[in-house]
């Protein structure tokens, strides 16, 4: 198992390496650096004004220098005004002095940059806006994975019944229905003033103050869709362990139906879903996107939408990092949890 989790380490590693190294490079092609430029100065900018800022910041090096650097790998790149003789560098601090600057400021020195568009460290914006979604990725899984492996277990218990065609029928429409259309549905008929104005508070207030009013709505829009989509795997899952051969065994021998299903075949089921609700981490985190911009709920998929929208390239690529994490972490500790699940799974 140790060297199973070491190598698996290592994997993550390269992985997480290359995947941003792909986002670095896409986030420092020239017209996203231009557009920067003029972001942080003028629209009428000249094309000699954005050379002069772009040389001036470090953006025309070459690429891989530019990656070190962020990463921290590498000395930060510094600029002296050959008129003026300031002095601007990667690694200094508004207030400090030249002598002072570090020589690497990057992601492993926990210096994540500077956030053109919130005008602040990239590290805390990222951490409070995690930390908000984190509370809505909560309580969706406690609403959708329970609700959804009921269904699943129920449908599978008896395939092809009435019961199994009912909940088959609903997870098929709840995991085809998507998250911006379902929204808004909830929003038109509990929210607004032309349905049934039930849910009155707004989940930008959630942020601070969450309660069931200003929070149900983005829960439910999102766990709608993850129930039906883990139910059936459930359900799928729990059909075929129920028509295996210890199964029969197990009632021809007269064991009761309620203890096969406890006993039997529940472990042996939960084995797919498990993996797939381990993969609902990382769907959660940027699949959120499109519900917290819809109920303007200030969390990491809205700080994603804002850094992409405004080529905040900092804070884009901090949000890479964070997205490459949990789900490099969530594969390894689906993995692991197979092993449990299952002992009869060898590790190679």
């Amino acid at each position: 198992m140790g060297i199973f989790i070491l190598r698996r380490l290592g994997v993550m590693i390269l992985t997480a390496l290359c995947l941003t190294f792909i986002v670095f490079f896409l986030t420092n092609l020239y017209p996203n650096l231009e557009k920067l430029a003029k972001t942080q100065g003028n629209q009428r900018m000249s094309d000699e004004a954005v050379t002069s800022y772009l040389e001036k910041n470090g953006y025309l090096q070459s690429l891989p220098k530019k990656y070190g650097q962020w990463l921290g790998v590498l000395p930060g790149h510094v600029h002296k005004d050959a008129e003026s003789g300031k002095i601007t560098a990667r690694c200094l601090k508004k207030g400090a002095e030249p002598e002072d600057t570090p020589r690497f400021c990057g992601l492993l020195q926990g210096d994540w940059g500077f956030s053109t568009v919130f005008r602040d460290d990239v590290s805390g914006i990222v951490w409070k806006r995690l930390g908000l979604t984190g509370k809505l990725m909560f309580w969706v899984m406690v609403l959708m994975v329970p609700a959804a492996l009921i269904i699943g277990i129920l449908s599978g218990m008896r395939e092809g019944s009435r019961l199994d065609r009912s909940l088959s029928t609903f997870s098929i429409a709840s995991s085809a229905t998507p998250e911006y259309v379902s929204g808004v549905i909830f929003i038109t008929l509990f929210a607004s003033s032309a349905g049934w104005k039930i849910f009155k508070g707004t989940a930008t207030s959630a942020a601070d103050d969450a309660n069931f009013w200003n929070f149900f709505l983005p829960v439910l829009t999102i766990s709608l869709y993850g129930v039906g989509y883990i139910a059936r795997m459930t359900r799928a899952s729990m059909a075929e362990v129920m028509t295996a051969q210890y199964i029969r065994t197990a009632r021809l021998k007269g064991v009761s139906f309620k203890n096969i299903v406890m006993k039997h075949a529940l472990r042996n089921a939960l084995i797919a879903p498990f993996t797939v609700i381990m993969l609902q981490f990382p769907f959660l985190l940027n699949g959120v996107v499109i519900t917290e911009t819809l109920f303007n709920y200030k969390g990491f998929g809205w700080t994603l939408v804002q850094a992409a929208g405004n080529n905040d390239i900092e804070l884009l690529l901090a949000c890479s990092v964070v997205a490459v994490f949990v789900v490099l972490v969530t594969q390894l500790i689906s993995d692991i949890g197979y092993v449990f699940l299952n002992p009869r799974i060898r590790i190679a």
